[in-house]
């Protein structure tokens, strides 16, 4: 039986969350890093799980500990991890650990390289509106639910946001293989985690082993539209059930998007027609949740998104600011058309940075060809220096432009020159789209957001 587990690592995000919600659950935590920053630090001192000292201390790995949970970017040669190999310890990875902890759960995996954390937080809203008890694992909160990670001893259900990444840098296998679901749902597959995964056939692969995961006699919901999942579940075992889903019929009328039910419509508070298979999947998921499509519509009318997802900055009468952490070229594209559908009669003007190593990878920058077509204003921002720095690689505004297809995409390499643009703007009757992480070298998005609803009015 396990009481005191060791993390190897406690200070990264999902670990320090692991371990103060395993303290929770009554076990002894112990743990060692040899960095540990805000927020974690302060999380980890308000549960009393802060190291005394900073470092890896193999003195401190004895027979005491019933399990070692290791960190994803531990060195192969820590020597704590050694002295538990030594020691015959039971070693987990975070995936690991968390398989192991809901074996006797019904364990619910949602992937895909897009949509996953949207279905995720949808399937969440859910089941929270029927007061119905679950464990989860996100990658970000979830409005209405504490932090990313909830385990507990008393719920029957784990949903869990599957991450295709590798686990860690002493298992190559991603994170959603080890979860082995009861019910699978795969949104999608667009290349993504280009360092990683160096080819599209590459990155397909994670994805056919997490298929390969998932129980004999489980559910796989999956999107009918996409010819790559298409061809991955005609390949699965026959004992899994199969269950095909498409986008929700929908309609905009006055800048608001409607559900299409029978006899009805219903107003909801996501748009786009990527949502609206977002939405579908969720339904399908739902009904082996036991929860019927008609308590699904109730739910759903008050749900309100996710973070960093087509989130709303600000508004007025005649502008909107939209932020939306859509980096790779799938979602650059189904974001711009959400907006271009939503809003007809508006301009939309797109900023997007590209802040990523993998945005520069020379094979993947050629998936961005047409993706900003739709805009009315296409403005791109990078930092050379920050990227030659990472990645050695040297990119100039016309391999931009070439990359996107456009020549009318206006191109910005230093801040001064992204506001002198963005504030000469006559912002009525636009829409702004802002698609990056929370900052532009330091400049917030709530910022920028205040400025052009200012100059709006």
């Amino acid at each position: 039986m396990i009481k005191h587990i060791h993390f190897i690592a406690i200070g990264g995000q999902s670990m320090h969350n692991l371990a103060i919600t395993l303290k929770n659950n009554g076990y002894n935590i112990s743990g060692s890093d040899h960095e540990i920053y805000d927020p974690s630090h302060g999380n980890l001192a308000l549960h009393d799980l802060l190291p005394e000292r900073l470092g890896w201390f193999p003195e401190r790995i004895t027979n005491e500990i019933d399990a070692v949970i290791v960190g994803g970017h531990i060195d192969p040669e820590n020597p704590e991890l050694k002295k538990a190999k030594e020691l015959n310890l039971p070693l987990y990875s975070y995936p690991e650990f968390i398989y192991e902890f809901s074996k006797n759960k019904n364990r619910v995996v949602i992937a895909g390289s897009y949509g996953k954390n949207t279905i995720t937080s949808i399937v969440m809203h859910v089941l929270s509106y029927y007061d119905i008890e679950f464990d989860y694992l996100v990658s970000s909160p979830v409005f209405g639910h504490e932090g990313i990670i909830r385990l507990s001893k008393t719920a029957n259900i784990i949903i869990i946001e599957g991450d295709e990444d590798v686990t860690s840098t002493i298992d190559n296998r991603s994170k959603f293989e080890h979860y082995k679901p009861h019910i699978a749902l795969l949104s999608g597959i667009g290349w993504s985690h280009v360092n990683t995964f160096p080819t599209f056939e590459a990155y397909v692969t994670k994805f056919k082993k997490y298929l390969g995961s998932i129980e004999k006699g489980g559910k796989l919901i999956y999107s009918a539209e996409d010819k790559t999942v298409e061809k991955l579940v005609n390949e699965t075992p026959p004992a899994i059930k199969k269950i095909p889903f498409r986008y929700h019929p929908y309609e905009v009328f006055n800048n608001k998007t409607f559900l299409k039910i029978l006899g009805g419509r219903i107003l909801v508070n996501i748009f786009g027609k990527h949502n609206m298979y977002n939405i579908e999947g969720a339904i399908k998921l739902c009904q082996f949740l036991k929860i019927s499509s008609e308590r699904f519509y109730q739910a759903i009318r008050s749900y309100k998104g996710t973070s960093k997802h087509l989130q709303l900055l600000g508004k007025t009468d005649t502008v909107n600011v939209y932020l939306d952490y859509a980096y790779s070229p799938a979602k650059l594209s189904a974001t711009i058309k959400a907006i271009r559908e939503q809003y007809s009669q508006r301009e939309l003007v797109v900023f997007l940075e590209l802040c990523s190593i993998q945005n520069f990878n020379t094979s993947f920058l050629q998936e961005y060809k047409g993706t900003m077509n739709l805009a009315d204003e296409k403005i791109i921002y990078f930092n050379p220096e920050t990227i030659y720095h990472q990645s050695g690689i040297s990119l100039d505004e016309n391999q931009i432009k070439e990359a996107f297809g456009s020549n009318l995409i206006k191109v910005y390499t230093t801040l001064d020159d992204i506001k002198s643009e963005l504030y000469m703007i006559n912002w009525t009757h636009k829409n702004f789209l802002l698609m990056s992480s929370d900052s532009v070298s330091g400049l917030h998005f709530t910022e920028i957001a205040k400025k052009i609803i200012a100059l709006s009015d």
